[in-house]
């Protein structure tokens, strides 16, 4: 792999007095898809949360494009060029998908109607829908206005907390379409957490599996699905030649 878009070394972060990331390490390439995943409590919405600002390390090491983050204000992480999708309260109801649109972009000043027509040529549903309030739309929908709202800030890195989080089976599928064009035609990086394990194995190039806040097991999506491990763990045992192999 060449040298990581996004690198996170030895981190180290909880709440409170209690240390849930115990010095882990994770890196992303430019335009790699990666997949986070593991039991609940392993730390995955932790570490998203201490790689964006929203909570601050307590030791080690997060770089985007070699400039360090860790312990800066969520909005310099965001300038910098790393946006977050958390998984729940991710749009705002109230406003109309072109006002929250125009939120995001709220950074961006003179570059914002750019963005945003980029946006809307990348998702033409949120373009019919530009005048409806986000809290009347469909969860698959809220789930595209959130990740546009993110891409109005033209971040290098995408990371994303559950995307397929309440979502119906054909519209999981379509939300994860939507996260291939965003890497793909917008060159963006993808950190993913996903407890749709199959699904972000298709998906991903690599991945890591989280336990107990520490990295398990690390390895290509291919070698990830052929694990005894992780087949008996979190593929309900499914035999290997029945999952998804990654891009």
């Amino acid at each position: 792999m060449s040298d990581p878009l996004l690198e996170v070394k030895d981190i180290e972060a909880g709440y409170g007095g209690l240390t849930i990331l115990h010095g882990l390490d994770i890196n992303v390439g430019p335009g790699e898809r990666v997949l986070i995943f593991g039991p609940n409590g392993s730390g995955k919405s932790t570490l998203l949360k201490a790689i964006s600002g929203l909570v601050r390390p307590t030791s080690g090491s997060v770089q985007l494009k070699g400039a360090e983050l860790a312990g800066q204000q969520a909005h310099r992480i965001v300038q910098a060029g790393l946006s977050y999708v958390p998984q729940s309260e991710n749009v705002f109801p109230d406003l109309t998908v072109q006002e929250n649109l125009d939120v995001g972009g709220a950074i961006a000043r003179k570059d914002s109607k750019r963005r945003q027509a980029e946006v809307y040529d990348l998702f033409p549903r949120l373009a019919e829908r530009r005048k409806q309030q986000a809290g009347n739309l469909s969860g698959g929908e809220r789930q595209l206005v959130a990740m546009g709202r993110a891409l109005m800030l033209d971040p290098a890195v995408l990371l994303l907390d559950e995307p397929s989080a309440g979502l119906s089976p054909a519209m999981v599928d379509q939300t994860f379409d939507h996260v291939r064009v965003i890497n793909e035609e917008r060159g963006v990086a993808i950190l993913l957490v996903e407890q749709n394990v199959i699904k972000g194995m298709e998906l991903a190039h690599r991945g890591y599996l989280l336990e107990a806040g520490r990295v398990k097991h690390s390895a290509t999506a291919a070698e990830l699905s052929n694990s005894d491990v992780v087949r008996t763990a979190y593929l309900g045992g499914i035999p290997a030649s029945d999952i998804p192999k990654g891009p």
